[in-house]
């Protein structure tokens, strides 16, 4: 049975999970995993404009958001076995994922271990590739901060990373969002987070492997995962297409839902598109058809 609305609480391998769950009961579903140390409130301008004609469902990783923290040690496979079980409870065979950069990790690590189960990926502001020795180290330099100073030490930190430095003045009211968002994650999940982040396998050997669409989004001042990190997935996964978001940091979906929407949209409309004809009651019309050939040149066009 399904519970659509807000702030849903699921007991999931004897867990609570909280999420959000809108859009049309028959339509195709799309799940949208956020990055760290956000929630999956990040995603709000994505739902708003995607439910017109999907299921959109977004949730709380564990440890973040509304979600419980549980007794296992982090890992993105932990991760990975949580978005499975929570399919499951609600039913969910096959899906499409959007991801943005720990979500990215997430989608790509699902999809190399239950490919059957999903049926498009959106891979934002994301890598294949595992940590770095120095990005390790800096990882660690960071729990030993949340450890000794706080959290809020650690937030400011994090956000001039995320933006690049005239968001600070154009768009304010993301970088309080985004910070309140790390000030209630408690210490615990960040530095749990933080080690199953420096921790994580690469995933770029299998990319080759993925067979379904794959649209791979990248803000175009990206310092955390940068266009090159994107330029080599897109390279490695045969049905992939890439698009740069102007004027955007590690943050795109947030900081011009713009223009990530309107590649977002006509992705998963060319998807799915014989859904949409469907739901429309058919698809006869010379312009109907011609807006269809439009989405699908536009969605799959490489830069």
């Amino acid at each position: 049975m399904r519970y659509a609305g807000n702030n849903i609480k699921l007991m999931v391998d004897n867990m609570m999970i909280n999420y959000t769950d809108a859009g049309p009961e028959e339509a195709p579903v799309i799940i949208c995993i956020h990055g760290f140390p956000l929630n999956m409130s990040m995603w709000d301008k994505q739902v708003s404009v995607l439910i017109e004609h999907f299921r959109v469902i977004t949730y709380d990783i564990r440890g973040h958001g509304g979600s419980d923290v549980g007794n296992e040690a982090f890992s993105i496979d932990l991760f990975v076995a949580d978005l499975i079980g929570f399919m499951n409870v609600l039913n969910l065979d096959k899906v499409s994922l959007c991801g943005l950069s720990m979500g990215g990790y997430i989608a790509l690590k699902a999809i190399e271990g239950f490919p059957a189960r999903f049926e498009a990926l959106v891979l934002c502001d994301t890598t294949c590739m595992a940590d770095s020795p120095e990005a390790k180290e800096k990882r660690m330099k960071a729990v030993e901060s949340i450890i000794q100073h706080g959290v809020a030490q650690y937030a400011d930190a994090s956000i001039k990373n995320f933006f690049p430095q005239d968001s600070f003045t154009t768009s304010p009211e993301i970088i309080t969002s985004v910070r309140e968002m790390i000030m209630k994650t408690s210490e615990l999940s960040l530095c749990s987070t933080l080690l199953a982040l420096s921790s994580r396998r690469e995933t770029c050997t299998k990319i080759a492997d993925i067979q379904v669409p794959v649209l791979i989004l990248v803000g175009s001042n990206d310092v955390i995962t940068p266009l090159s990190a994107a330029t080599f997935m897109h390279d490695n996964i045969t049905k992939s297409t890439l698009q740069v978001i102007d004027h955007a940091g590690h943050l795109s979906n947030m900081e011009n839902p713009e223009e990530f929407n309107r590649h977002l949209k006509l992705f998963f409309n060319s998807v799915y598109a014989d859904h949409l004809k469907i739901s429309q009651g058919g698809d006869s019309s010379i312009l109907r058809e011609l807006r269809y050939k439009l989405n699908m040149l536009l969605s799959f066009r490489s830069i």
